[in-house]
């Protein structure tokens, strides 16, 4: 039995570099030198990034943090409280890159701050305090919290640059996971369903679309022909109709609509896994229970 690779090796595969972390082949990036204006630039892209993925009205600019804080605060009512406590951790990743932008700033004129600055130390307890209250924060979905991707700015100020990546890989190889056990599920429910003939080979295809997708960075030229092809996969399978028969009982037809919604629920996460770039475990094991719901239904 051939023995899996260790984690961190590297392969070229037909031209596309992949480095190997926890089952799974992913296209490889090189970390840029690790400085204040690198990391800086690291920051402000999953910041960005985090606030994309993440539920609206929580991006609260840094110069508003009291404001946010006193709302926070005041606030008495547990689900307005989580929405205020989202938009504190907003305000504190704003005021952190803020605090940062002006350190890089500094050091680019020659003026060089020890980590034990008073500046560098309130821009460590606000991505610390936002790290926290990030538990409160949602994707955009509204299905789940997500941690995994709240973190990745605080981890790119603490961290080695060459660490932050290492993470990034191992979180692709646990969302692709996820995707693979969607997808898997999804064909294994539908290959034998009666009247969703040929659904298969598209739910497949969205599959493999999405990994390669999660694993490409947008400034690689690659990204203009893995995003078409992850789009197309997913509004081919969003779109998928079915041809009922007019004689199908009211039974037949519960079922079947069950089953179309069940499918393009399963589109969506993907599509979620596959932006996002992080596992999304609860939404994932939620999705797998109502396929399973739906299998005992056939069955009993």
């Amino acid at each position: 039995m051939s023995r899996q690779p260790n984690n961190g090796i590297r392969h070229n595969f037909d031209g596309k570099e992949c480095i190997y972390y926890d089952g799974y082949w992913i296209r490889y990036y090189e970390a840029p030198t690790d400085t204040l204006a690198a990391r800086k630039r690291l920051i402000d892209h999953l910041t960005r990034r985090t606030f994309h993925h993440t539920e609206s009205g929580i991006n609260t600019p840094g110069n508003r943090l009291e404001e946010a804080r006193k709302a926070y605060d005041t606030e008495t009512d547990p689900s307005r409280k989580r929405v205020n406590g989202a938009m504190l951790a907003g305000a504190l990743f704003n005021r952190a890159t803020d605090i940062f932008t002006s350190v890089v700033e500094l050091e680019a004129k020659g003026v060089t701050l020890s980590h034990d600055n008073e500046l560098m130390r309130e821009c460590s307890d606000c991505f610390s305090e936002a790290l926290e209250l990030g538990k409160q924060v949602r994707h955009h979905s509204g299905q789940e919290g997500i941690d995994e991707l709240w973190g990745e700015p605080f981890k790119a100020f603490t961290q080695p640059i060459i660490q932050v990546f290492e993470s990034r890989y191992r979180k692709i190889a646990q969302a692709m996971r996820d995707i693979d056990r969607v997808t898997t599920s999804l064909a294994r429910l539908f290959e034998q369903e009666p009247g969703f003939d040929g659904i298969t080979e598209p739910i497949e295809v969205l599959g493999n679309t999405a990994k390669l997708q999660i694993e490409t960075m947008k400034s690689d030229h690659a990204f203009f022909r893995v995003w078409p092809a992850f789009i197309s996969a997913r509004e081919r399978l969003q779109g998928f109709t079915l041809l009922v028969p007019e004689d199908t009982g009211a039974r037949e037809q519960r079922r079947i609509d069950k089953g179309v919604k069940l499918i393009k629920a399963g589109a969506a996460l993907i599509t979620y896994l596959s932006e996002a770039r992080v596992p999304m475990p609860k939404s994932t094991d939620a999705f797998l229970d109502r396929c399973e719901a739906f299998q005992q239904e056939k069955n009993d």
